[in-house]
């Protein structure tokens, strides 16, 4: 590969500069603040970069947003300590998620292939009444269906099924799960 000819093709941001440059430089650093431990501050600044969140969200310090303009956020999602929404592309979490601490939320990749390491950028989506527990990661193109869990450190490339629980890197299926 050629690092050297990297361009971004067509993709975009999805935001004029001022705004990327304004949440960087003013929301970005309010949203990760750890002395402002305020979850209602923190949405509604999410809000006003675009972010579409619900009611009853609690945001704990820490928590990386990279576009505010591509996340929807459902009613009574909790987001862990640390969490990672490095969202190149959409983001959907639905209503009653937890994203435990440390969560890695990554939707884009390079095509290792290509001469210039071309990005990759797909969409995540996280369903209702799903818990991703801490230090997991979740890659680019992945649904999470409702209802399943990924364990403690799991790592999926591959959408998972509803009410099973996963494990593993690759995060593999262990059990259903029962409510």
């Amino acid at each position: 590969m050629r690092l050297d000819s990297y361009t971004l093709g067509t993709y975009t941001p999805g935001a004029p500069y001022w705004k990327q440059l304004l949440w960087y430089f003013v929301g970005s650093p309010f949203v990760e603040s750890y002395w402002l431990p305020i979850s209602s501050l923190k949405v509604w600044i999410l809000r006003c970069f675009g972010a579409q969140i619900g009611q009853g969200v609690r945001i704990k310090p820490g928590v990386r947003v990279k576009f505010p303009w591509r996340l929807t956020v459902g009613d009574y999602v909790w987001i862990g300590e640390g969490a990672w929404i490095d969202n190149l592309a959409a983001v959907t979490i639905e209503n009653h998620v937890c994203l435990s601490q440390g969560v890695y939320l990554c939707t884009g990749n390079h095509d290792w292939n290509h001469p210039d390491f071309q990005l990759i950028p797909a969409p995540i989506h996280i369903q209702e009444s799903s818990w991703i527990a801490a230090k997991s990661v979740i890659g680019p193109g992945v649904t999470v269906g409702k209802g399943a869990v990924l364990t403690l450190g799991g790592v999926t490339g591959r959408s998972l099924e509803p009410m099973i629980i996963y494990a593993g890197n690759p995060a593999q299926p262990i059990k259903e799960r029962k409510l």
